[in-house]
């Protein structure tokens, strides 16, 4: 079984250092536009309201594949923990078996040995 847990917890601090540099590059991206763009206030004020819709939508949509990203995960996990729980209740039902056989065979010798003497 491999160690989930260090990789899910590697695998969320780059998902989140990629959203946070993917926002601070969105917003750099979007002040160093305002800045050089020669436009009237109100032209700018429209695409600022322009932009920043394109900005939520990139983001939501970032946020989404996360989210799904992290739903797929974390049903792979499952699906190994059930599997590795399965087998382990194979094998412990083999050693109780095994165990219960050994334990039945002690009580039968030990009822022969009571008998012969």
């Amino acid at each position: 079984m491999t160690n989930h847990s260090f990789e899910d917890e590697s695998d969320a601090k780059y998902l989140y250092g990629f959203l946070a540099g993917l926002l601070a590059g969105s917003l750099v991206a979007a002040a160093a536009t305002l800045l050089l763009a020669p436009q009237s206030g109100k032209r700018t004020r429209a695409r600022i309201q322009r932009e920043s819709a394109k900005l939520r939508e990139q983001t939501a949509d970032t946020v989404e594949d996360a989210l799904a990203q992290a739903r797929a995960k974390a049903g792979q996990i499952t699906g190994d923990v059930r599997e590795k729980t399965d087998e382990l209740e194979q094998r412990a039902q083999a050693v109780f078996d095994e165990q219960s056989e050994r334990l039945s065979s002690a009580v039968k010798a030990g009822k022969k040995a009571a008998r012969d003497l």
